[in-house]
């Protein structure tokens, strides 16, 4: 008798959000009954510098991302906003093992001071 085989095609998860101009993006990953999961997490801030901003400290630009996981702070930086009349930005990544039937909310929280947020993206893919 021929014995039945199983091809695992496992596709692996993606999961994104953009939030745009926005100073918050929420990523919620449900948690999986059957299987552990790694993810590799992205965080992207973009930001508009305006052109002809002056050179003084008080005056200078800046922009920060923090990233948390589940409530919990993984990262923040502050840094000067660079080039003007361009675009600069801040990332964050990490990889992040979620064990059986764990889910993980991944929050973005920007401040800008002098600068325009473009665009901020949260993305996380499965390894597999």
């Amino acid at each position: 008798m021929p014995q039945a085989t199983t091809t695992d095609t496992l596709q692996p998860e993606h999961w994104q959000t953009d939030a745009g101009s926005a100073s918050v993006a929420v990523l919620n990953i449900p948690g999986l009954l059957n299987r552990a999961r790694v993810f590799d997490v992205d965080v992207t801030l973009v930001v508009d510098v305006p052109s002809g901003t002056s050179t003084g400290a008080k005056a200078e630009p800046w922009h920060e991302l923090t990233v948390e996981f589940d409530g919990q702070r993984q990262w923040s930086r502050r840094i000067p906003s660079h080039s003007p009349g361009q675009t600069d930005g801040l990332d964050y990544h990490q990889r992040v093992r979620l064990e059986a039937e764990r889910a993980l909310r991944v929050r973005a929280v920007v401040k800008v001071k002098g600068a325009r947020i473009k665009d901020l993206k949260i993305e996380a893919r499965e390894e597999v």
